[in-house]
């Protein structure tokens, strides 16, 4: 029988926030793959977790997909994780899990962490329908270009990038979609830091910028309704 590959969401910055499942496939896993062996290496230790840590990321992923999926081969159960958050979404991990699927192996996604969804419910916007575009161009045109794209869009949007890169997409969102339009920026979430700053998108634009900070941060924005 083949092994099972588990896609274990792990927390965004409060280890408290695992869930007990995750905690013990983490524990029952024969290998932890993580994105980088840093991160991974904090996690386990910080719940006295002793496991053997590979790591799995943009740069080996091809490489390292065929031997994991070997062992999986052989009946060894694996858990990925990403650095945090829900793995493969956004993260490393996809083109293993296309190629277990192929190859028969079953692949059991572990519920828990992830930054849309309390980003979503705490930006006081519609719920109902929304949108997660992904993350944008780095090149300032393209990325322009794609917000002009979404300026009739009626759902609302959500956003990722890195944090130095939020002024920059905050600017932009100011001249794409407007100074009024609303917006959300969900900073370091479940961290003891975390925040909410919601309001029009050239004063949240001013009030960031001011600060000078990077921080982890989802943007939310409303939808044109």
């Amino acid at each position: 029988m083949p092994g099972r590959l588990y896609l274990v969401a792990t927390p965004l910055g409060d280890y408290d926030d695992l869930t007990f499942r995750g905690l013990r496939i983490l524990k029952e896993a024969d290998l932890v793959v993580c994105e980088e062996l840093r991160e991974g290496s904090k996690l386990l230790r910080y719940f006295k977790i002793e496991k053997p840590l590979e790591s799995l990321n943009e740069h080996n992923e091809e490489v390292k997909t065929p031997e994991l999926i070997t062992l999986l081969g052989e009946g060894k159960t694996i858990a990925l994780i990403s650095d945090c958050g829900t793995p493969v979404f956004s993260d490393p991990g996809k083109f293993l899990v296309r190629v277990a699927i192929r190859a028969g192996i079953p692949v059991i996604p572990i519920p828990g962490p992830s930054a849309i969804v309390p980003a979503l419910v705490a930006s006081g916007f519609p719920t109902d329908s929304f949108v997660f575009p992904g993350w944008l161009s780095p090149k300032r045109e393209e990325r322009r270009r794609q917000l002009e794209a979404l300026n009739n869009e009626e759902r609302t949007m959500l956003l990722m990038d890195t944090p130095y890169r939020l002024i920059p997409l905050l600017s932009d969102i100011v001249d794409m979609l407007g100074e009024e339009r609303e917006v959300c920026v969900a900073l370091d979430l479940t961290m003891p830091t975390e925040e909410f700053l919601r309001g029009r998108a050239n004063r949240v634009h001013d009030q960031l910028k001011q600060r000078k900070q990077k921080r982890e941060f989802v943007l939310v924005v409303k939808g044109r309704r």
